[in-house]
């Protein structure tokens, strides 16, 4: 068998305590030469209380979510969608590249904003090859060119995978290195400049000046408040969140709206994404109806009140990873991991005793269902309720593509959990590891690789290969992790959890909270440089749908934790986005 995918150890995250009980835990420790000393002996008994986390119950209740409707279905919306689709293929003429190469550009940049572009990949592909040769391949082409073209073409062209150089932007500076005064005075080419900017690879050091000073010339702009009302309402958008870290469907829930403000909007593109956007809705509702289904008949969100009941929140993760009507099997696939997981993570993070969760995790690594008597009653249900849903995946891998993944499967599971009861121990024996050791462990338990292999296994129809490049999974899941530290971990560490990157960074360095926050930032920043780099030069067709799921899920975890744990207790805000995702359709 040629390269199995994501092996946890092959990501470079492989769990620093590979040990099996806190007996052998010191062992490591030295052999790790770990310097900082365990804060209580290794011999702890099991907490004599649980911990519960209070999560609030689900929003949505199953009877709600059954009696969900969609109207926009039957031959009469699919004809109206093929008639605009057609009369946009129109617009994405390659003929009108050396005549309005921006117009093209700024066409291509809407369309995939609004979330259409899925219709139109041919045609998008062809023009930007059109744009890249005529503009981008030659350093006497981009001379020519304003900033406006530059740093739009730039962004897309990196987006599909065209390496274009960062020197294109060296003329916005004079001789004495400052920026040049027309540059500062063209705010859309400054916010175009902005958003490519975050394109940027390791060691780019124009692009990293350029995002720095944009950045505050676009803040200036927004204090002024004056000017074009859409303009306004685009540099505030991109300042609180840039466009490259956003979920693509979130995306276009925003843009939709803000397209219809645009003075230059065209009448068919805004049909055709408030169309197409109410017709997928449609089809995300019945993914959705059949999965409440399953987990109705799970029981977890009786039988474990305890754990998170989360199952629209993880549905949402998985459309905010690929919205595609075609991938329903994926989303499906992804949102009974999600909600396997969530729960999973709740007992070794909030009930579990270290004595029990040594139990589960050792039953986890036999995948041996006659183990489970050892068990406590709640973890008796967890176990089987998760092992007939995984053998239930396999069973259908297995029927509809005769393939027998159930040994890389659980190789996985068990890694995963080994991992969180790695933290366990941590979090029992009061030790703080380093950052370094925290990340490499955590990454797993993010548990991001967990998903994408489990996905491509269930998914896939061929296991012998790579399905999608580890370094992109491994950069995303440390733009999830990051990200979740930043918004969830004052909520955890007051319930009681192991230190998270913040607090591993401060207890190592001596930094401030805020000093330590700022690190964690500038290091999701040059992580995301990392995977861009990956992604440029990523070239595998049949397994780019992961890599971009893999990708999203970074995103998620950005757009949901950027101000607090939404998941965990979602807010006003984060419910908003859920209604306007999920329940209401665009109008």
């Amino acid at each position: 068998m040629a390269s199995i995918l994501f092996s946890c150890p092959n990501l470079g995250f492989a769990p620093p305590f590979p040990g099996r009980t806190t007996r052998n835990m010191a062992k490591y420790q030295k052999q790790l030469n770990l310097t900082q000393p365990m804060i209580k002996a290794m011999t702890t008994n099991e907490r004599s209380v649980r911990r519960s986390a209070n999560y609030p119950p689900s929003l949505w209740s199953y009877d709600y979510l059954q009696s969900l409707t969609n109207n926009y279905v039957g031959k009469n919306y699919e004809t109206i969608s093929h008639r605009l689709k057609q009369s946009v293929r129109t617009l994405i003429s390659e003929g009108a590249v050396e005549e309005d190469a921006l117009s093209m550009l700024e066409l291509v940049d809407d369309l995939q904003r609004l979330g259409i572009s899925y219709h139109f990949t041919e045609e998008i592909s062809s023009v930007l090859k059109m744009i890249y040769i005529h503009y981008f391949k030659a350093n006497e082409n981009w001379n020519k060119s304003k900033l406006t073209l530059k740093a739009l073409g730039f962004r897309l062209l990196r987006q599909h995978g065209y390496h274009i150089p960062q020197e294109i932007f060296e003329d916005i500076k004079d001789e004495m290195g400052n920026i040049k005064a027309n540059v500062q005075e063209d705010i859309v080419g400054m916010l175009n400049l902005y958003e490519a900017s975050f394109l940027a690879v390791e060691d780019e050091k124009i692009l990293d000046e350029a995002r720095e000073f944009t950045s505050k010339c676009l803040k200036e702009e927004l204090e002024k408040n004056i000017g074009n009302e859409s303009m306004l309402m685009l540099i505030s958008h991109a300042l609180e969140l840039p466009l490259l870290w956003r979920p693509p469907r979130f995306e276009a829930i925003w843009f939709i709206e803000a397209y219809k403000k645009r003075s230059n909007m065209k009448s068919m593109l805004l049909e055709l994404a408030v169309l197409d956007f109410n017709i997928v809705q449609g089809i995300h509702q019945e993914d959705l109806k059949s999965l409440s289904r399953w987990w109705e008949g799970l029981g977890w969100n009786k039988k474990l009140s305890f754990a998170r009941d989360r199952l629209v929140e993880s549905f949402m993760w998985t459309v905010g990873a690929s919205y595609q009507p075609s991938l329903g099997v994926l989303r499906t696939c992804m949102t009974k991991l999600i909600s396997l997981i969530n729960v999973i993570d709740d007992i070794y993070d909030v009930y579990g005793t270290l004595d029990e969760l040594e139990q589960f995790t050792e039953i986890m690594r036999r995948w041996d269902i006659n183990a489970i008597e050892e068990l406590p009653g709640y973890m008796k249900i967890c176990f089987l309720g998760f092992y007939n849903t995984i053998n239930e995946m396999a069973y259908d891998t297995l029927t509809n593509q005769e393939l027998l993944v159930i040994p890389y499967v659980k190789k996985l599971w068990a890694d995963y959990c080994e991992a969180n009861l790695v933290e366990a121990q941590w979090f029992d024996s009061g030790y703080t590891p380093t950052l370094e050791e925290y990340l490499k462990n955590s990454c797993v338990t993010i548990s991001l690789p967990l998903i994408i292999s489990n996905t491509y296994f269930f998914t896939s129809s061929d296991i012998t290969g790579e399905a999608a490049s580890q370094n992109a999974v491994k950069y995303s899941s440390l733009i999830l992790r990051l990200a979740d530290d930043l918004g969830t971990s004052t909520a955890e560490l007051k319930r009681g959890d192991v230190p998270k990157s913040i607090q591993c960074y401060m207890h190592e360095t001596g930094a401030s909270e805020e000093k330590a926050r700022e690190y964690i930032k500038k290091l999701i920043m040059e992580t995301w440089k990392k995977l861009n780099k990956e992604r440029i030069s990523f070239n595998c067709p049949s397994s780019q749908t992961l890599v971009e799921c893999a990708t999203n899920l970074g995103r998620m975890g950005q757009f949901t934790y950027q101000y607090a744990d939404a998941f965990g207790s979602p807010d006003d805000w984060y419910k908003s986005h859920e209604i306007s995702l999920i329940f209401n359709p665009k109008s």
